[in-house]
């Protein structure tokens, strides 16, 4: 029997479809965009069932209203294939006039756009799934929370039994569903298997344009090399060049992170910009992440035990597992996750903002008293440079660990929280 694991997408999507006549929701292929979806849906046409697709599609380029007729919430899924279905849930939804009709999920191929005339402000509202976080997939405690931290709760505390093996096969393993459970074996071939199908075939389907797999290979490897850090295209364009080619522009590298970008293979991180009691110029270059750590993994192949020989690239990886989790647990927040740089070169990894004007400041740290001290540091430092009289003190400012230990927050006010023991 097929066991459903709560994801934090579900009390998103349900608050969404209280607000918007449909949601549309988007993210990588594999991160449980329609089982999530079917978990709402009172009724669902799967646009790719092979017994009906070529049937579906005629109706809907006939009369698409049909096939949006049915218990509500309804899903389409794969509704891509359709692009005119957009503009007939749209019309459908105004005419209604209730909230909560339809749910759209799809691959992470981008849309044929010009068959769509309608933007759908208004009617649509959109949610970004992402690969599972450790608190979904269960490798978290959830014994610290966001929410409690934001509300300035005081008393913090947990214990997380993460070692340095279990941090390595999760960062290999990822979140992606169907790895969770598996055999650490069986696990870990599903990043492989998700890089090989981007770099063979999904890429490609961005713009219909076929690319060479081994610039494609080169540039993910580049990528996974300076991920955490807001490396120029002249950078990686200097990485794929080489076995006697000719150079490869910085247009045709932007070309193709854009379409990495598009099917949600990398997620990168924009600059967080706060009022300083100084005049720093703020570095506003986005920094460099995967949408899951596993497939820069796979994109290097190497495993868990060569993340264990590295601690130091160990370290970047860690980030990238860190910033996920953070991700999907600030959204459920009505957040988002930015990073810190100045000329001075003061720095901070992340910084949850919240729409309310609430922000947390945080330092990524694999773990050891060392390092933690060193993170502290940097968090005094950033917080001497934020003017609060103009946005406010952070509700607080976390040391995350990747490293099992315990929860606790510092004399001097510093939360050290393990990832393990982190949630929304």
């Amino acid at each position: 029997m097929k066991i459903y694991r709560k994801r934090i997408a579900d009390d998103l999507l349900k608050r969404k479809l209280g607000g918007k006549g449909a949601v549309l929701i988007e993210g990588p292929k594999w991160c449980g965009k329609t089982t999530t979806a079917e978990q709402m849906a009172a009724s669902v046409v799967y646009m790719d069932d092979p017994e009906r697709k070529e049937q579906n599609l005629m109706m809907a380029a006939v009369t698409p209203k049909l096939l949006l007729n049915g218990k509500t919430p309804r899903l389409i899924d794969e509704w891509q294939l359709a692009p005119q279905l957009w503009d007939a849930i749209r019309f459908e939804a105004d005419h209604r006039a209730e909230l909560g009709q339809f749910i759209l999920t799809g691959s992470a191929v981008p849309v044929n756009t010009k068959l769509i005339s309608h933007s759908g402000t208004g009617r649509f509202a959109w949610i970004t799934m992402r690969p599972m976080s450790l608190f979904e997939s269960g490798d978290s405690t959830g014994e610290v929370s966001l929410t409690s931290l934001f509300s300035n709760s005081k008393e913090i505390g947990g214990f997380s039994k993460i070692t340095i093996g279990d941090l390595a096969f999760l960062t290999s393993r990822g979140g992606w569903p169907k790895a969770i459970g598996m055999d650490q074996e069986f696990a870990l071939d599903q990043a492989t298997d998700y890089y090989e199908a981007v770099v063979r075939y999904d890429i490609n389907r961005v713009d219909n344009v076929k690319k060479s797999p081994e610039k494609i290979r080169r540039l993910l490897r580049s990528y996974a090399r300076n991920q955490g850090q807001a490396v120029a295209n002249t950078v990686l364009a200097k990485d794929l060049s080489g076995n006697g080619e000719r150079d490869i522009s910085d247009e045709t590298v932007a070309s193709y992170l854009d379409a990495l970008k598009k099917i949600f293979v990398i997620e990168e991180m924009t600059a967080w910009n706060p009022n300083l009691r100084s005049k720093a110029a703020i570095r506003t270059s986005n920094t460099r992440y995967f949408v899951d750590p596993s497939i820069a993994v796979a994109a290097l192949g190497i495993g868990p035990n060569d993340l264990i020989n590295d601690l130091k690239t160990f370290g970047f990886f860690l980030e990238t597992l860190c910033v996920r989790d953070l991700r999907v647990y600030a959204d459920s927040l009505n957040g988002q996750v930015y990073h810190y740089r100045d000329k001075d070169g003061q720095e901070c990894d992340a910084v949850v903002h919240l729409r309310n004007g609430k922000y947390g400041l945080i330092e990524i740290k694999i773990g050891g008293d060392e390092l933690i001290e060193e993170g502290a540091k940097t968090l005094k430092a950033m917080e001497e440079k934020i003017d609060t009289d103009k946005m406010g003190k952070p509700s607080f400012s976390m040391v995350l660990t990747g490293l099992g230990g315990y929860a606790y927050r510092r004399p001097d006010g510093i939360c050290v929280v393990p990832i393990g023991c982190l949630k929304n």
